[in-house]
Order: C-alpha cells, then structure tokens, then sequence
C-alpha cells in the first residue's frame, strides 16, 4: 500500500517510568487526556498532506510527559510490553511538536537526508530522541500547544549578574584555535547549558604587535552590529594578562575546511550561490554600518550548527566617516554619476591590509581603496569555491602580486562542476582592476545581487530556507569540525587575575572601555 493510501494508526507512544515523580507525572497525564484526543485529530488532519508529499510511510502522534512528538516511517508499540518500542525501520524521524513552538535544541545526530533534503535524526531511544522540525513540515502542521507543565519539576533558571561577568563566569572545555596573539576555546557559562567560543588575547602581544587599535575596533563593531549572517558578541571583559571576547558559538567550524576537504576543494554552482548570497547579504549590512570588512576569505566564514554563515575576525576591519547609501532595492532612476558620489562618501583608506592571495590592486598600489575592496575580495571567495583555487596565485609573495596588478582573470577548461556563464561573468565584473569600474561601484551591493548568478535568491527569505550544508553533531560540545589539540594545560584552565573597574577604566590603561555586556536576549545565543 502506497503512503496516499495508507491508513495509518495515531497512538500514543509509552515510555518506561523512570522519573521519581511518576505518581504526578500519571497524575498529569490523565488530566491530559481530553486534550490529547483534540490534538491527536487536529494532528491527523494537518498531517495528511505532509505523508503524501515527505513520502513517508507511516507517520504517528505521540505525548511523551511534557513532550509531544511525531515519529515518522513505522515506529509500532511491542505488544509483549506495551511500556517499550519496537523500531521496524531504520529511518524514523523523530520531531518535538513542541521544537514547533519553542524550537526545543537538537539532540543525537543529524543529517540531510539526500532524497528531500530533510534534516534527519539517527536512530536512538524514542523517548530521548528529539529534532527541529523542518520548515515543510512546520508550515504545514501548524504550532500545536504544548501540555501543561508540571511547576515542580521544572528547572529554574539560574539568576546570574550579567554586569559581572568575568573570567571566573566562563568554563574552558576545548581548545580550537590558536593565532600569533592568542587563543580560542569552546567554554560554558557556568550554572548554564549556554555555549561560547571564547577569544583570549595576551595583552603584551597586542602591544608589541601594535594591535591595540585593531582589537578595540573589533569590539566596537561587534558591539554595533546585529545580524544574522555575523557573529555575536555576548561580552567582553579584560584580566590583567588577557583581552577576552565571548562571542557566538558555531559549531560548524570554518568553511575553509568544508572546501579543503571536498574532493576538488570547491563545490557546485547552486551551493555556492546560496552561501555567496549569506555573504552578500552580510557585506551590504556592514556597508549600511558604515563599516569595510576587508579580510573576507573561507578562513573567516564560520558555519553556525544551522548550516547558515557567520561572518566573523573584524580585526582589519575599518569604520567609515558615513555610512554607503542604503541599497536594499536598487533605483535605477539616480543617475550613475550621482551613485557614484554616494558610494564614495566611505573614507578611502591607505592602509596595508588583508590576506596574499584576497589583496586588491588598490591595497597593493596604495592607493587608497573603499566598498569596492569587499567587492573584489567576493569575486575571489566565489573564484576559490567554485574552482579550488585563487584566480592570482604564484609562486611567490612578489609573483601573486604582479598578477593581482597586471593580469585579467582567467578561468581552467576543465571543472571538477559545471560552471555557468553568469558565474564566470559576475567573477570578472568582480574582478576588474580599477575601482571605479568594478561591478558595485555604481549603486553599491544593488548591482551585485541584480546579477544574474543570483536571480533564483530570494534575499528576504534565504534565511529560513534548509542549507546545503548542515553539520554533523554529536553533541552542542561537538568540536570536530575545528583542528584537534590537545587536552588544555592547567595553566589556562585556571583563572586569571581579574582587574579591579577603576584599573579598567583608568586612563592608563591602554585598552580602556573594553568590557561590553549584550542587551539581546541570552536565549538568543542558543539558536536551533
């Protein structure tokens, strides 16, 4: 019988009874069970259509204590103990009806299944195995509220003094990252379940390296900015040895790796589209902030458990005396000239900055650069995605510079992909040596995204849709996807000397005004 045919069964589900408050729990449930049997039904409505089209094979209803949840492809009680479940398939899905309403965490291990896209979970006992719900199937069944909850049982949130936050608040677990001036860990905010990456910066180093610029602009930004395509901050603080940024855990570690280890070091076409326009999307933000990033690259493109972008490092990035001329739609009725002298309101800087093989001519040459500088580090992030490799690369430093000056991009004959002529055409738009003809320096980031690489995104919704990529996590510690150390040194684990507020913000301290605390919501950080 084919699953528009199927005739199948809603039951609910039992579990062992293992909580000390089971009496209660019983208790509970039995109030509950008029109100199981309208939710069971308004349940097997909404769900018809999604069998049909999920081409699921059987699709069940169950309430679990306070959870509800809907097991997909043939989960059936054992008859022989009707407290336990029998699994007949090896491809259940598992989804929390409440995930629908409170987008309850990930638990287990998922993945995408090929066939529909569908993030998936592997299979684990029923009554601890949860997953989001993807957007096909939450759009079409709707938000069924949750049963009431037991007050007794139900865990209080720890009050904790944000204003206070120090070194003494935070856990170090993992080391991920290390760099010429300091560190990375995965940490914890104690009496909490919440997850950060947390920089330390050695103060001397900056001093010695004459970063004490570069970090407090970092922190300014961070501190401005609020998007999702960026990292967060939820705080930063200063010990007497260290600079310390709590920022916004992504699981999914750099993109870098992602290309390096596919089998051509690039992916396909519609892949890349989908994270350059997250990208996009993030530039013209910053634009909008007045803001040039200039250090784009895979190394600072972080991908978040959800499989979306952050941007991320604003060490070498520069705030402008005003902001580009918002280009959320592009007007066609200014003339170019006009648009021209908008963009260029961003202060032009001569500053050497960025990595090798990203550096503009401008940057090279000196001569001062703009917007348009993120604009040429793009068409060589979609070059690398879609080829391998760098459009410019030499031997050498000097020989990669004569080809970033002198040389008009090329493109290989043959591709690990297919590669279309909008994606070869909006790399050398991109990629054109002088500024004032580069593709964006007319109407600013309008012109990039109106390209036709990008005419099947829909910018305003392209952060609710199902990545192309979505990592693999065993747990919210999971940090496979960063470079493994070694288990971190006792030194680092212990605390570090805290500094008194009036050291802090004394005028001798050369890093004054460094401590910042969000005002977001602390749940905003744990995003399912």
């Amino acid at each position: 019988m084919s699953s528009r045919d199927s005739d199948a069964e809603f039951v609910p589900v039992l579990s062992s009874p293992t909580s000390p408050h089971q009496e209660e729990e019983e208790e509970n449930a039995n109030q509950s069970v008029a109100m199981y049997s309208t939710r069971r039904s308004s349940f097997e409505k909404k769900m018809t259509e999604v069998m049909i089209s999920q081409n699921m094979n059987n699709i069940r209803y169950s309430e679990e204590g306070n959870e509800s949840q809907i097991i997909c492809d043939h989960l059936v009680a054992d008859n022989s103990n009707p407290t336990e479940m029998m699994n007949t398939n090896n491809n259940n899905n598992i989804y929390s009806t409440n995930a629908i309403k409170q987008d309850n965490p990930v638990s287990g291990n998922s993945h995408v299944s090929p066939s529909n896209g569908i993030q998936q979970q592997e299979p684990q006992t029923t009554n601890s195995t949860i997953t989001n719900i993807p957007p096909e199937i939450r759009n079409r069944i709707g938000v069924l509220p949750p049963l009431a909850k037991s007050p007794s049982i139900q865990p209080e949130r720890p009050k904790i003094d944000y204003s206070k936050l120090g070194a003494s608040s935070f856990e170090k677990l993992k080391l991920i990252g290390k760099g010429d001036v300091g560190k990375v860990y995965l940490c914890r905010l104690k009496s909490t379940e919440l997850y950060f990456a947390m920089k330390v910066l050695r103060k001397d180093e900056m001093i010695k390296r004459n970063k004490v610029k570069r970090v407090l602009t970092e922190r300014e930004i961070l501190a401005t900015v609020d998007h999702p395509f960026i990292t967060k901050i939820f705080c930063s603080f200063q010990t007497k040895e260290s600079l310390v940024f709590i920022l916004e855990w992504c699981a999914g570690g750099e993109f870098f790796r992602v290309l390096k280890k596919q089998p051509f070091k690039c992916l396909p076409e519609n892949i890349v589209r989908f994270y350059a326009a997250e990208v996009v999307l993030a530039l013209e933000y910053l634009h909008l902030k007045g803001f040039l990033y200039r250090d784009l690259k895979p190394e600072n493109i972080l991908l978040h458990h959800t499989g979306h972008i952050r941007l991320t490092d604003f060490d070498l990035s520069k705030q402008s005396v005003q902001p580009v001329t918002p280009t959320l739609v592009k007007s066609f009725f200014s003339s170019e000239k006009q648009s021209k002298v908008e963009v260029k309101q961003i202060q032009e800087s001569n500053s050497f900055i960025g990595t090798e093989e990203y550096l503009s001519p401008e940057v090279l040459s000196g001569v001062g650069h703009n917007c348009c500088v993120d604009y040429w580090t793009l068409g060589v992030l979609l070059y690398e995605m879609l080829f391998g490799t760098t459009p410019f690369k030499g031997n050498t430093q000097q020989e990669t510079f004569q080809n970033i000056l002198h040389n008009t991009v090329t493109f290989p004959i043959k591709t690990a992909y297919p590669i279309s002529k909008q994606a070869k055409d909006i790399i050398s738009q991109l990629l054109i040596r002088d500024k004032d003809k580069r593709l964006g320096s007319a109407h600013g980031i309008a012109d990039i995204k109106a390209h036709p690489f990008f005419k099947d995104i829909n910018w305003a919704l392209i952060r609710n849709e199902i990545p192309p990529i979505i990592p693999v996590l065993k747990s919210k510690t999971d940090t496979s996807y960063f470079t493994q150390y070694k288990e971190i040194p006792q030194d680092e684990i212990d605390e570090e000397e805290p500094m008194k507020e009036d050291e802090e913000e004394s005028s001798d301290n050369p890093f004054k005004n460094f401590r910042y605390q969000t005002k977001k919501d602390i749940n905003s950080f744990d995003e399912k």
